[in-house]
């Protein structure tokens, strides 16, 4: 396979939203599921993160445990997997989390509509930058590169449209969702997957592979991505 293995993890409310109609990144994770998470990030090679999630979330996608970090290092790898960044158009600050927090190293891919100015200032701050397209970033390109750079295993964090278009494409192997006890509704709040839509014969087809349903009021789906039908 010329791809990582791909997985995408989401926490949604009980009725699939993953954000709240502000989009500001609302708290959906108990501390249980924060720590599944956080076990999830020290497992992968990688953690990717759409273009409205670097803007809205500017997000450290490091890991938080102290032992896992040093069961990584004790593995010889770096503290933290790499971060990867996917945008149609770039504009990163040099002071943010994404590029900032870690030891990580970072990939961004981007289109021709990133401007040569934000490229080269990324690449001063040893981000490894790639345009691939003219108005969407080309996945399966973007893909293989992180494999050619020995990632073999990559978790998704979303957001919506990233995990749709990974999935439209059939670019992922399992998802997990941890499944809150709450509320969000909001015709404009995001769910799990966004972007244009489906029809019903087209639909991604998923197997359940595992359930666990926690003391907190969650529960963890885990489905394997079968094929597109």
């Amino acid at each position: 396979m010329d791809r990582p293995y791909v997985h995408i993890n989401v926490a949604a409310t009980a009725d699939g939203k993953i954000d709240t109609f502000e989009r500001k990144g609302a708290a959906i994770s108990s501390a249980r599921d924060k720590e599944r998470v956080d076990r999830l990030r020290a497992e992968a090679d990688a953690v990717m993160v759409g273009g409205r999630t670097l803007r809205d979330e500017d997000p450290k996608l490091t890991v938080k445990s102290k032992i896992l970090r040093a069961e990584r290092v004790a593995r010889g790898l770096m503290e933290n997997p790499a971060k990867v960044g996917i945008a149609s158009r770039l504009d990163l600050k040099p002071d943010s989390n994404f590029l900032t927090a870690g030891p990580a190293r970072i990939f961004l891919f981007t289109t021709s509509q990133t401007d040569e100015s934000q490229r080269s200032m990324l690449r001063s701050l040893n981000a490894e930058v790639y345009a691939f397209g003219a108005e969407r970033v080309d996945l399966i390109a973007a893909l293989r590169v992180l494999k050619d750079n020995g990632i073999n295993r990559l978790m998704v964090e979303g957001g919506a449209a990233l995990n749709f278009e990974l999935m439209r494409l059939g670019l992922v192997d399992e998802l997990t969702i941890y499944v809150a006890p709450m509320i969000f509704g909001g015709e404009k709040a995001p769910t799990t997957a966004a972007g244009p839509g489906l029809v019903r014969s087209e639909a991604v087809s998923l197997k359940l592979a595992r359930v666990e349903s926690w003391d907190d009021g969650g529960v963890v789906l885990q489905y394997k991505i079968e094929r597109l039908k």
